[in-house]
């Protein structure tokens, strides 16, 4: 009786425990990236190899997050990006840009291991950092002109917190 009772304490000790099971990301194409025409504009490599997009022509409503793999913070905000992702995909663009990476391969990783599903931008050799700054991670919001309406530099604290600043700068409610 006393093994029967340790055996059921355990199935149902082991059937309440949280999956660790990661989501799975992947290297999207950058095609879906709306550019305004612009020919003073510096265009980045998309993370999947393909033409890129210009950074400064990029037509929003869109919010754009500047991160790199090496980056502590920028891993901190990735569940917060992927769930406001789900709700916010149709409604507004969602972009990253990789910077300062030691390869590309080191993006590609950091993309598949945090769930990662939107396009990523790649900057091999640093043209952002006069427009972006040199600190990471930095959010860009994009309006419909492609003008930088708001820019939050640091880590996002929580979803509420991109979902109240994409509804005050981009007018968009989720």
């Amino acid at each position: 009786m006393k093994k029967l009772a340790i055996a059921i304490a355990l199935m149902l000790l082991t059937g309440c425990s949280t999956s660790t099971a990661k989501t799975q990301g992947q290297i999207v194409s950058c095609s879906s990236i709306t550019n305004l025409t612009n020919k003073n504009s510096t265009y980045l490599a998309c993370l999947d190899g393909t033409t890129g997009a210009s950074f400064e022509g990029i037509k929003g409503p869109a919010i754009i997050n500047v991160w790199g793999s090496w980056c502590g913070p920028c891993k901190e905000e990735m569940p917060i990006l992927r769930s406001f992702y789900k709700k916010a995909t149709n409604k507004v663009a969602l972009i990253g840009i990789d910077v300062e990476e030691a390869s590309i391969k080191d993006g590609r990783t950091f993309v598949q291991e945090n769930g990662i599903t939107w396009p990523n931008l790649f900057d091999a050799d640093g043209k952002s950092r006069a427009y972006f700054g040199m600190g990471v991670p930095v959010t860009w919001f994009i309006d419909a002109d492609g003008s930088v309406v708001y820019k939050h530099i640091g880590v996002l604290k929580n979803e509420i917190e991109l979902i109240t600043l994409t509804s005050k700068y981009l007018g968009v409610k989720l």
